[in-house]
């Protein structure tokens, strides 16, 4: 059962405890409101359940992710735009007449699959949004989950159900390591330009930048970047720390990863040519040292 969403099968509410009296006595009460066949709702339901379930299908896609997000997994990245309410419908209400806006359908791969919650569960969310993000967005998302939750990729595949050959060369993608969707976005562009990339390299034996290609270090900040005084104050000190080491530094914000990226991919490339760091022998202007 999906927390919080306030959406019910009557099912769900007998595991739950609730006995066909409760449920009978909270319906006359009205705390429990029938709004489609077998689901009830509670006061301060989600809206965008309700929507969902009413429409006949569960609450899906990157709609149900953001709903995860609100409620215990704050740091799933949802990429930006896809504000539709993405609905999957129940594949035993195929032929239900499918509303219009400002509902989104979706639908994951393989057999359709049974709606028993209001809100689809991670891994079934995933599915469906790999129909609906670009390649870069749903890799990026997976990344998040990896990282901030206890699920595996098996463990979310193993839920899925049957994977296609295009999701699991997505899966093949993925790096549990990344820590922002903005640094999964950097080093997918940057892999398919032809960098090698290395994620979380060592600097000064004690942290860990976000990406390293030749002698770059690339620092990724987040749609909320940090601006308390510590982490200002941490960042500038790993910066030295980096100089130290004969590293140079490059910083990013979301906003140049998603909207000004050509650029950036300028500068990268200026920064990593292979003359570009090569400094002469004091004495002998003629030779180069690496």
């Amino acid at each position: 059962m999906t927390s919080d969403c306030g959406v019910y099968t009557l099912s769900e509410l007998t595991t739950m405890g609730w006995t066909t009296d409760d449920i009978k006595r909270a319906r006359r009460a009205e705390t429990l409101t029938p709004i489609a066949h077998g689901w009830v709702r509670a006061a301060g339901a989600d809206s965008q359940a309700v929507a969902a379930v009413t429409a006949g299908g569960a609450l899906s896609c990157v709609s149900a992710l953001r709903f995860h997000q609100a409620h215990g997994h704050p740091d799933i990245w949802i990429p930006p735009g896809h504000g539709d309410t993405h609905v999957r419908l129940s594949k035993y209400r195929k032929s239900t007449p499918r509303p219009s806006d400002p509902f989104r359908w979706c639908q994951g791969y393989g057999q359709p699959l049974p709606v028993t919650t209001a809100v689809d569960t991670i891994p079934v969310a995933i599915g469906c949004a790999a129909r609906c993000l670009a390649a870069e967005e749903w890799i990026a998302v997976v990344d998040s989950i990896l990282y901030t939750t206890e699920w595996t990729i098996p463990d979310l595949q193993a839920e899925m159900g049957r994977v296609a050959r295009s999701v699991s060369a997505m899966f093949d993608r993925c790096d549990a390591r990344s820590q922002s969707g903005t640094e999964s976005i950097v080093r997918l562009r940057l892999i398919a330009n032809g960098f090698d990339v290395e994620v979380q390299p060592s600097i000064g034996g004690r942290e860990h930048a976000d990406l390293r290609t030749g002698s770059l270090l690339i620092e990724c900040d987040g749609e909320s970047y940090h601006s308390d005084r510590a982490a200002f104050g941490n960042d500038r000190r790993r910066d030295r720390m980096t100089m130290l080491d004969r590293w140079m530094t490059m910083r990013l914000t979301y906003d140049d990863v998603l909207y000004g990226w050509d650029d950036v991919l300028e500068e990268i490339r200026a920064l990593t040519r292979p003359d570009r760091h090569r400094i002469r022998r004091r004495n002998d202007p003629r030779r180069i040292i690496e």
